[in-house]
């Protein structure tokens, strides 16, 4: 945990995914980037939109946020936690996923 941020490994979400369990990743990334390979069961909602689309993700449920690296989706896990949400930063990016990319 750094700086308040909850974090998740890839690996992590990778067994939560493969579990079915109920999570929902949000992928803060640009469209030509989600393009470019998303995890499956990713939403893209671009950082700069995440503000205007707060209303689309649900407090119940837990979130993990997931960019290219790490970075921009580590301030909207802190932008998520500061509104409430039970948000994690998923660590390393897309360029850490171990799992299989969705084109």
């Amino acid at each position: 945990m750094s700086n308040g941020v909850k974090e998740i490994t890839p690996e992590e979400l990778l067994a939560k995914l493969d579990a079915n369990e109920e999570v929902q990743v949000i992928d803060v990334r640009e469209v030509d980037e989600w393009n470019a390979g998303h995890i499956k069961q990713a939403k893209l909602i671009p950082l700069g939109f995440l503000p205007h689309r707060i209303e689309e993700l649900d407090k119940d449920v837990p979130i993990v946020m997931v960019c290219r690296s790490g970075a921009r989706s580590h301030m909207a896990t802190e932008y998520l936690t500061a509104q409430g949400f039970d948000a994690a930063n998923m660590v390393g990016g897309m360029l850490a996923w171990p799992g299989e990319k969705e084109l």
